[in-house]
């Protein structure tokens, strides 16, 4: 699966929260195969913004067990850590066109002002959306908590944020073959959504739009799971004036019980299978494998 762009710039960014297992394996083999099928650059990117999971050890574990694979990746590594002021700026030209609101509710108000509402809409990822609370509080209320010193998220208010687009929404979706599709996209089902939290002051979405603009990534391959956060992204790209990439959004690898690889469900790490004696050419072969058939699919 290749296609024909000036200078095609992909790029694979895990989290530094744990290690690396054959899911995260599969995505950076696909990036660095198409990288190097189109003649281009393959940059690694450290999603770091959870500094409370994330951890040095882990961040070294990415760089030996992505070699052991034989990848090979431009210098230096982007650390969203060491940015944050790039997402401040990002947030602060929405918040000055009114576009964001600040949040003081808890996980646990939010999920008691939805209980017993079966029929309540959620978002792709299943959690309520925001009910609003906060959202209609006067410019008064919101100025004494944040004197106060009360936390707040902020979100985005996605009434004024699609008003403001003015376009209708979409992006490339290229598939088996350098199929390309076009996909209408849908940010309104997140509702509400959070762009920066409490304890960040900042979030995976506005992140990821920022380093891929700053970064000059044309193509996005990524796991299918990220599929319907693309609609946000592609939205904070519109108001932001950022440039959209192309995108690719492959299969994820699941156990045998149909579930996808994830840390939290403590998939064998790659550090794992390498403590087990399993050589990186056999790891290799059985992604390899994969990927013929994500390809062909």
């Amino acid at each position: 699966m290749t296609r024909s762009f000036p200078n095609p710039v992909f790029r694979f960014a895990p989290s530094s929260n744990g290690y690396l297992h054959l899911g995260h394996a599969y995505s950076a083999l696909m990036n660095f195969d198409m990288a190097r099928a189109s003649g281009g650059r393959l940059l690694l990117r450290i999603e770091d913004i959870d500094i409370e999971r994330c951890r040095p050890e882990f961040e070294q574990a990415i760089y030996e067990d992505l070699r052991w694979l034989g990848l090979s990746w431009e210098e230096p590594v982007r650390r969203q850590s060491e940015h944050f002021s790039d997402y401040a700026v990002a947030l602060d030209r929405l918040t000055e066109r009114r576009l964001t609101y600040p949040c003081f509710c808890t996980r646990g108000e939010i999920i008691t002002a939805v209980a017993g509402k079966s029929d309540w809409p959620r978002d792709p990822d299943g959690s309520p959306l925001y009910p609003g609370a906060c959202k209609h509080l006067s410019k008064e209320e919101r100025r004494r908590r944040l004197a106060a010193g009360q936390p707040a998220a902020r979100r985005i208010d996605m009434d004024a944020a699609l008003a403001a687009a003015k376009l209708q929404l979409g992006w490339r979706e290229f598939g088996a073959g350098a199929q390309m599709r076009d996909v209408a996209a849908e940010p309104a089902r997140w509702g509400d959504a959070v762009l920066s939290r409490k304890d960040v002051q900042t979030s995976y979405h506005i992140a990821v739009v920022v380093d891929d603009a700053l970064q000059g990534v044309t193509d996005v391959v990524r796991g299918e799971d990220l599929f319907m956060a693309t609609s946000l992204h592609r939205l904070l790209q519109a108001l932001l004036d950022l440039p959209a990439p192309s995108y690719h959004h492959h299969m994820l690898l699941r156990d045998a019980s149909g579930q996808k690889l994830s840390k939290s469900l403590r998939a064998k790490s790659l550090r794992a299978l390498r403590q087990e004696g399993v050589s990186s050419a056999a790891a290799r072969e059985s992604l390899t494998r994969n990927l013929t058939l994500a390809t062909a699919r």
